[in-house]
């Protein structure tokens, strides 16, 4: 059962408003709760910010580009000859992430470099960029145009929502390539013979670390979403909640994800970045960052994990992982991760990241300074993720 609780939502943002609150980062309230201890850290700590950023390849964008004289009804769009989705209505679409340009010659050249996809589109739209709008349609006696060309912005189009079905993973496989073959996958180049481990995740920074029984985090929880404020809008695709954990709770593979939305207007291209994977494909780095509540002295101990607790497993890319075949061929902590090199099977084996810790850490900071300005509230979530509770219920 939750330990009592101390404080509400409702109060923590009272003291927002007064300008009294207390609110340190995620690395910050590691080392007080190892100082002090959960119990008088849940007294004196009110939020714990987090933050991530990396490649995040489940996102992308609603975009209503407006109407044209004749009107259209688009059946095909491109953006910056980045195939969309025009499957809504007449002139909604959706541009995910990972779509390749329509002439990229993929991995015909292996590996290949996808220079340009849906994920640098948006990186340009947020840049303040106009991108060049493409649209075909077959016709119809209310939509007679059947086809449009212009230059589009942000600034030109009614509206742009980010929309990303799976984002912020709690937890992830460590990458190794026990092949003798050089592999390029989305964790990364993996050099053969089990030369480097690249992982991702930020660590004791990550958001759903510092809750990993979402506890406090739900549908409608406010959140730093690519420099803008945005919001949890569901569990996200490939959700688990039922996983390993260690003996603090911290699942050992992947676990719960996130579905968020927010406006694309407001976004900034710092945080907002198009990714050329090579070998694999094209992606999109997001700044996600979560306020946690300390309502209670749980969650003063859980947003007190640090990298030394937090364990992920080593999963052979070269050889299991393409097979559907995912074993656990060890496990390995953030901190010996963080360090630049882990010790697998006998041998000394260089680790990489695939995620940003510095910037991690500066959205950590920025969300900070935001609940201390009286910028940024904390919501109450209106419904928990399937098999999570929250911790005033």
């Amino acid at each position: 059962m939750p330990k009592q609780k101390i404080r509400s939502i409702k109060e923590i943002n009272e003291r927002i408003k007064k300008g009294d609150v207390v609110v340190v980062t995620a690395e910050e309230m590691v080392e007080i709760v190892k100082k002090h201890g959960a119990k008088r850290a849940a007294r004196e700590v009110d939020v714990v910010t987090t933050g991530t950023f990396s490649p995040m390849c489940s996102s992308g964008a609603f975009i209503n580009f407006g109407h044209s004289k004749p009107p259209i009804k688009a059946h095909r769009v491109w953006l910056n000859n980045v195939p969309a989705y025009a499957g809504l209505a007449a002139v909604d679409i959706y541009i995910g992430a990972t779509e390749p340009a329509e002439d990229d010659p993929l991995n015909k050249i292996h590996p290949g470099q996808f220079r340009y996809g849906g994920g640098h589109v948006i990186q340009d739209l947020v840049s303040g960029k106009k991108v060049e709008l493409r649209a075909i349609a077959y016709g119809t006696d209310c939509y007679p145009k059947k086809e449009l060309k212009k230059k589009i912005s942000l600034k030109d189009i009614p509206d742009a929502t980010m929309v990303n079905p799976r984002n912020s993973y709690q937890s992830y496989n460590c990458a190794i390539n026990l092949s003798k073959k050089t592999k390029y996958t989305y964790m990364g180049v993996l050099k053969p013979n089990g030369t480097n481990i690249n992982y991702a995740t930020a660590g004791q920074l990550s958001p759903l670390f510092n809750d990993p029984y979402l506890m406090t985090i739900g549908i409608g929880t406010r959140i730093f979403l690519g420099g803008a404020k945005g919001y949890v809008i569901g569990p996200g695709t490939q959700y688990r909640y039922n996983v390993q954990r260690t003996e603090k709770g911290i699942p050992m593979e992947p676990g719960a994800t996130l579905m968020v939305m927010g406006n694309l207007k407001e976004m900034s291209p710092k945080w907002i970045a198009g990714v050329s994977i090579l070998g694999y494909g094209c992606s999109l780095a997001v700044g996600i960052g979560i306020p946690i509540p300390v309502i209670n002295e749980d969650m003063a101990r859980f947003t007190g994990i640090s990298d030394e607790d937090i364990l992920m497993r080593i999963v052979d890319y070269g050889n299991d992982y393409p097979k559907g075949e995912v074993k656990t061929l060890g496990m390995v902590s953030y901190a010996e991760l963080r360090s630049g090199t882990v010790r697998f099977r006998g041998q000394d084996v260089q680790a990489v990241p695939v995620s940003s810790c510095k910037k991690a850490r500066e959205i950590a900071e920025i969300l900070k300074d935001q609940i201390k300005k009286g910028e940024f509230l904390l919501t109450e979530p209106v419904s928990p993720f399937p098999g999570a509770r929250f911790a005033w219920e």
